[in-house]
């Protein structure tokens, strides 16, 4: 079973327990059953403090402790963020996102061999273009 890469927004709505995909809870429960990590990556606290910045997203706490809250839960660890990392979400097979941020959770996936958790259109459609697996939450 590969690890799982939670997106921007399912690690949102995982946090605050909002309605997700049956394919993203059977995902999840099976990676914890299994022992397998979940990994949140550095840039997700970055788009958290730009989207509560502008007023996108409300929340009861500090972005840094609502980020670092995530932890808590049992197999959730923090994925690197390193430059060949960067350098490689350059550089990605096919049609990638353009938006940077989504390009880097790609690279990231790609890296560690990850399932991606999104909503995002783009990252579905470039896990359909089968350079990395995605499940829609």
């Amino acid at each position: 079973m590969q690890p799982l890469l939670w997106d921007t927004c399912a690690a949102i709505w995982i946090y605050e327990k909002a309605p997700l995909a049956q394919g993203a809870i059977d995902a999840m429960g099976a990676a914890h059953r299994a022992g397998v990590p979940s990994y949140i990556s550095p840039i997700t606290a970055w788009e958290v403090g730009m989207l509560t910045a502008h007023g996108r997203l409300q929340l009861l706490t500090r972005p840094e402790r609502w980020f670092a809250n995530l932890f808590d839960v049992p197999g959730v660890r923090l994925a690197e963020l390193s430059p060949d990392l960067l350098i490689a979400s350059s550089y990605l097979p096919g049609k990638p996102p353009k938006d940077p941020t989504d390009r880097i959770l790609a690279a990231t996936a790609r890296e560690l061999g990850a399932t991606l958790i999104t909503r995002d259109r783009a990252l579905l459609a470039y896990g359909a273009q089968g350079h990395m697996s995605v499940v829609a939450c």
